[in-house]
């Protein structure tokens, strides 16, 4: 999807994530003062990821799922002008042998080829958006990207000049949906699946973590759908509220006290607890014990939810005219 627009018309871009559990839309422009301003976001739970762990196949209903969400986004990009789109596949994709079945009916639905995204260019992209609106004299930040089939560690600070500088990216097959499939078969799960779990996945983190180097004291920002939803929980919000969520502080205890809150439940009451969407309340648990693993293991009293995340760092390169956003002119 390409066009042209007049010197006096700001230039619309989309970007698409089509993760392993949602599939989510950002249609955007840069302001005046440089800044990615939100047109609109938009997020529809399609686990394009079911069954994958299992499978290392997607489901063809769960193409289909994404397939007709992908030609809804088409429609809303066409509706605000958007002349460029860049749309990635994630874990899901990462995992599939038959990648290629998803692939065709995508770029036919959205109109654009979405590009299967290597773990450590998901986790630039996501450290590029997420602390875009950050201090850039902050320090170090760890930016954890919590997602449906894989989680991204990525260290990185900015330059005298303001620019993101990654240190170093690791991507862990850890997510909610992937932790659920893998881990927990009950409703709700069992306290020995809970453990067997939690054990597995503060190993995996932790040995991250000490081989990231400047992991360990950097400030620690959480993003995606996980992070995202215990926040609402704490705070109760019964509708979503990004301007609550954006960069509230979730303590360690907070994140215990809501991850067994939410484990002892069945899926149909944890989908009636305010801040649960009904879609995401099969595999929050599972994202839940992947956060508490990062906390515990990063040793932390609490970490910032940023809701910018893959998505503006997407918007951000289109608009910056590089790859990876990190070039032009405002970097």
């Amino acid at each position: 999807m390409t066009g042209t627009s007049s010197p006096s018309t700001p230039r619309v871009v989309g970007a698409v994530d089509c993760g392993t559990n949602s599939t989510r839309l950002l249609v955007a422009r840069r302001g005046d003062d440089g800044e990615l301003v939100t047109i609109e976001r938009l997020m529809r739970i399609t686990r394009l990821g079911q069954g994958v762990d299992a499978t290392g196949r997607l489901a063809p209903e769960a193409i289909g799922r994404t397939t007709d969400v992908l030609a809804e986004y088409r429609t809303v990009l066409a509706g605000h002008g958007a002349t460029e789109v860049r749309a990635t596949a994630t874990s899901a994709a990462r995992d599939a042998a038959n990648r290629d079945d998803f692939f065709g009916p995508a770029t036919a639905a959205l109109g654009s080829r979405p590009e299967l995204l290597a773990g450590e260019e998901e986790g630039r992209l996501s450290f590029l958006g997420a602390t875009a609106d950050l201090p850039t004299t902050g320090g170090a930040y760890l930016v954890a990207d919590i997602g449906g089939g894989s989680t991204e560690l990525v260290v990185g600070s900015f330059t005298p000049g303001g620019r993101p500088d990654v240190g170093g990216v690791t991507s862990l097959d850890v997510g909610c949906v992937r932790v659920t499939e893998r881990h927990l078969h009950h409703d709700p799960p069992t306290t020995d699946e809970l453990d067997e779990a939690s054990v597995y996945l503060g190993t995996r983190i932790a040995a991250a973590l000490d081989d990231l180097p400047g992991a360990r004291g950097a400030s620690l920002l959480g993003l995606a759908g996980t992070v995202s939803t215990v926040a609402a929980v704490e705070q109760g919000l019964a509708t979503y509220d990004r301007d609550r969520i954006h960069h509230a502080v979730l303590t360690t205890a907070s994140i215990e006290a809501i991850t067994d809150q939410l484990a002892a439940l069945p899926v149909a009451a944890r989908a009636q607890v305010p801040g649960v969407e009904p879609g995401r309340a099969e595999v929050i648990v599972g994202g839940c014990l992947v956060l508490r693993a990062l906390v515990r293991a990063a040793g932390v009293a609490s970490l910032v939810v940023s809701e910018a995340d893959i998505l503006d760092g997407l918007a951000m390169s289109l608009l910056a005219g590089t790859p990876d956003g990190a070039g032009g002119a405002d970097g």
